[in-house]
């Protein structure tokens, strides 16, 4: 199955970070890395959701035709068209049911590791879900996912071995983005793991330079 880094490396990725980049105002490399962060971060957050009360919900939003996966056939009139507001407000609504209420802490917890303000760095998780929302609709429509079991299963697989992004995801809302639970994560995104490779080693396609 393509994963996730595939679809994400090279034009798709550079499209993404441009456009972020423009509706933000922050450079490109900075962009680049909120992105590195942000990316895996919400799919471990998706990978809580499917399993609770938050699992139907996830599942029937990914079965609309609103995350149909046609919008990743018009990536770069998304972005340079500007971003509209219906879409952040979709986003804004995704991302209060993944992270529980709790983006501002997240987006604190990316912005003291990046750099970027935690508005900037809410902006570009607005527009970042509903891509990587329409990604995955497409792969539940592509391999006729209909449970929360499946959608799991799914979601395993674009995380590999770092499956346990979830539950470090979960602890630093918990603690209201404690540095060292962001340390932790850092640490895996950096792929500073002795014997797997890290989610930062992964984004090396997402950021096409693997």
């Amino acid at each position: 199955m393509a994963g996730i880094l595939d679809f994400l490396g090279g034009d798709n990725l550079q499209k993404i970070v441009d456009g972020v980049s423009k509706q933000t105002g922050v450079s490109t490399s900075q962009a680049s890395s909120v992105i590195e962060m942000a990316g895996p971060l919400l799919m471990g957050a998706m990978q809580n959701n499917t399993s609770g009360e938050g699992a139907t919900g996830l599942l029937s939003a990914l079965q609309s035709n609103k995350h149909d996966g046609s919008l990743l056939d018009n990536l770069g009139s998304f972005f340079n068209d500007g971003v509209n507001s219906d879409v952040t407000k979709d986003g804004a609504g995704i991302l209060g049911h993944l992270l529980g209420g709790k983006e501002s802490t997240m987006a604190n917890a990316i912005s003291a590791k990046t750099g970027v303000s935690s508005s900037n760095v809410v902006q570009i998780l607005q527009s970042l879900v509903p891509v990587l929302m329409s990604f995955l609709g497409k792969k539940v429509s592509d391999n006729n996912v209909s449970s929360a079991s499946g959608l799991g299963d799914l979601l395993s697989g674009f995380l590999g071995n770092n499956n346990n992004l979830g539950g470090m995801l979960k602890s630093l809302l918990d603690s209201n983005g404690d540095g060292s639970v962001m340390d932790d994560l850092a640490g895996m995104l950096g792929g500073k793991s002795d014997n797997k490779r890290g989610i930062g080693d992964l984004l090396g396609g997402f950021l096409g330079g693997k």
